[in-house]
């Protein structure tokens, strides 16, 4: 099927902004979600140049109560065929309230988008929903504590979502990124990785792919991801201390 009629939540930059571009075109309908007005209609302008309807809709997605009724009066007014929950934080350093802020955006923005399209896509039969969750939902390897938790809890609400929707006509793909270069990548983690940072539209046209095909998954860059996988399986006493020791190896670099 092609996808002529998209929700795309934190689409004001970054992945949600390159995976906006790579949807835009003739016959497409766009309602893309972000809080930068002006980052957003910048994004709108640029799709629309491409020759798709692109429609802004400024909303902070944390908002619980807000984001419920503001994306399902989006999903029966534009009657969405694609969804992607793409809104997320991230912070180096975790304090008590980023990780409250952290969980609002990343749980409980995701759980708001899928309520507010989920009914009327299970009506109209025949739709899909992409879930952009991490790596670190398998095994942090020594980030923000929140974070890491908020996107296991993406990845196994979307796999779980999968199986409920599977006879209802509704896909679901989860994606578990490696690192992405947005402007959510810190300073450091810029640094070091900068080699293993994939860009934003090759990382967008690997997603958009994968959910044509109405994947299950996608984890990517595939090294990365195999390392991941292999970390979770082994005991995890030995595990943190391989990271802690690479954690104090980069911090020493850092210093140098």
């Amino acid at each position: 099927m092609r996808f002529t009629s998209i929700l795309i939540t934190g689409a004001s930059s970054g992945l949600g902004a390159a995976l906006a571009q790579e949807l835009a075109g003739p016959g497409v309908s766009l309602v893309l979600v972000g809080r930068n007005e002006d980052r957003l209609n910048a994004v709108v302008q640029t799709c629309a140049a491409k020759g798709a309807s692109a429609h802004p809709l400024v909303l902070d997605i944390s908002d619980q109560d807000a984001a419920l009724i503001a994306l399902t009066q989006a999903d029966t007014q534009h009657k969405f065929d694609l969804a992607i929950a793409n809104a997320g934080v991230a912070y180096g350093r975790e304090t008590p309230e980023l990780a409250r802020t952290t969980t609002a955006t990343n749980v409980l923005g995701v759980l708001s988008t899928i309520q507010a399209v989920e009914p009327g896509m299970v009506a109209r039969g025949k739709a899909q929903i992409g879930l952009i969750s991490s790596l670190a939902a398998f095994r942090t390897l020594g980030g923000p504590a929140a974070y890491a938790a908020s996107k296991a809890w993406v990845r196994l609400f979307g796999e779980a979502l999968r199986g409920r929707m599977a006879k209802k006509g509704v896909g679901v793909t989860v994606i578990c990124l490696g690192f992405v270069d947005t402007p959510m990548v810190d300073a450091r983690t810029r640094e070091h990785m900068s080699e293993a940072l994939m860009p934003a539209d090759l990382a967008a046209r690997k997603i958009v792919k994968a959910l044509y095909k109405n994947h299950a998954r996608l984890s990517f860059p595939s090294g990365f991801s195999l390392r991941t996988w292999w970390l979770a399986t082994l005991p995890a006493w030995w595990t943190d201390r391989k990271i802690r020791r690479a954690a104090r190896k980069a911090a020493k670099q850092t210093d140098l």
